[in-house]
């Protein structure tokens, strides 16, 4: 099996927390790459953002679904403030 690449954001580069979650399903690979780098940059600075691990581990899942569910930037968030 080749590895496809994991595009990285704007200004934040994918965590390997990420990484790995997104290197195990080619769908979330696609869908990941096919967004534009703003938008995951969003979701990277999403993820990185909170305090806790818990959080953290949390946020990832929660942009597994909502990216199979077609959301294209997490909701309800004021967006990346690094850029």
């Amino acid at each position: 099996m080749v590895k496809q690449r994991i595009s990285s954001g704007v200004v934040h580069r994918v965590p390997s927390d990420l990484r790995k979650t997104l290197s195990s399903s080619r769908v979330l690979q696609g869908i990941w790459n096919d967004l534009t780098p703003l938008a995951r940059n969003e979701w990277i600075c999403w993820i990185i953002s909170v305090k806790k691990p818990e959080t953290r581990k949390h946020h990832i899942k929660r942009l597994q679904t909502e990216l199979k569910e077609g959301k294209r930037r997490p909701c309800c968030w004021p967006g990346c403030s690094h850029r």
